[in-house]
């Protein structure tokens, strides 16, 4: 099935029906785990990429003319509003005045003219309501760097659909694995539910060989039930992800390993 139709047909129907607008994707570099980056060390990167969810560069504006002929076209509109950036810039600085304080917006001003301009002015807006939080601004190509570079250095990145998406698989991989990342997408007035999900997907190339690493799963499992008011249980087995990162030896194949996704589940359960 092509990704566009399971995408358009089930996922983003669900973020939109349900007004889940925020899309949580949390970063943290293990004790057990070698990133492939240098200076990604273990209780040092540990940040948060807030993407807007609803809106932005996955609009459905646009269309396909001409099908098939010489002069086929195709036009997608990207579509920021007040209230859509507006109320994801507020999440974002909120959670960063709960974290360490800091916040980088992520932005492409310089060569999109109309929208990420737009982006800016409304993060100079809602900046001013939040004082005691640090604030900065990044160009998508040069973040994307710094990611790589100085991943320790941030705290809270809010982004639109397109930038949130991509960076946060980048951060995944700096972390490790993307088999590691969870995601929420949550309804923040709680009106609507919310969806908890791994950022890899559903990985068909590996599909019935039960080798997949569980941990965006499970993670995503523990961010459900924070979600849901359980903060304890959620941080029960949050510490038994990194029990068994760093105290066994245990490892799926993305990871290096050999273990499959039923053993590695077991040993995370014995520990939690």
């Amino acid at each position: 099935m092509p990704d566009h139709v399971s995408l358009w047909g089930l996922l983003i129907p669900i973020r939109r029906s349900f007004r889940q607008y925020v899309n949580l994707r949390p970063i943290r570099v293990f004790e057990g785990i070698d990133s492939p980056v240098r200076g990604a060390r273990p209780g040092e990167v540990d940040f948060v990429v807030v993407r807007e969810n609803m809106e932005g560069e996955y609009s459905e504006v646009g269309g396909r003319l001409n099908r098939g002929f010489p002069d086929e076209i195709a036009v997608q509109e990207a579509v920021f509003t007040r209230a859509g950036v507006t109320r994801v810039l507020d999440y974002a600085f909120t959670l960063a005045s709960q974290r360490g304080g800091r916040l980088t917006s992520a932005t492409k001003s310089n060569g999109i003219v109309h929208t990420m301009p737009f982006w800016d002015q409304l993060v100079t807006e809602r900046a001013a309501s939040f004082p005691q939080v640090a604030w900065d601004q990044e160009h998508i190509d040069a973040l994307a760097a710094k990611f790589v570079l100085e991943p320790a250095r941030f705290d809270v990145v809010v982004a639109s659909n397109l930038f949130g998406d991509i960076l946060s698989d980048l951060a995944a991989a700096v972390a490790g694995s993307i088999g590691i990342a969870p995601a929420a997408n949550l309804n923040p007035e709680r009106d609507f539910p919310s969806m908890f999900e791994p950022v890899h997907g559903s990985a068909p190339d590996i599909a019935g060989q039960g080798t997949a690493n569980p941990l965006g799963a499970i993670w995503s499992a523990a961010m459900m039930l924070d979600h849901l008011g359980h903060p304890a249980a959620a941080r029960d087995i949050t510490d038994a992800i990194a029990s068994v990162l760093a105290k066994t030896d245990i490892r799926t194949r993305d990871l290096g390993g050999t273990a499959t996704t039923a053993e590695f589940t077991d040993k995370l359960i014995e520990l939690l």
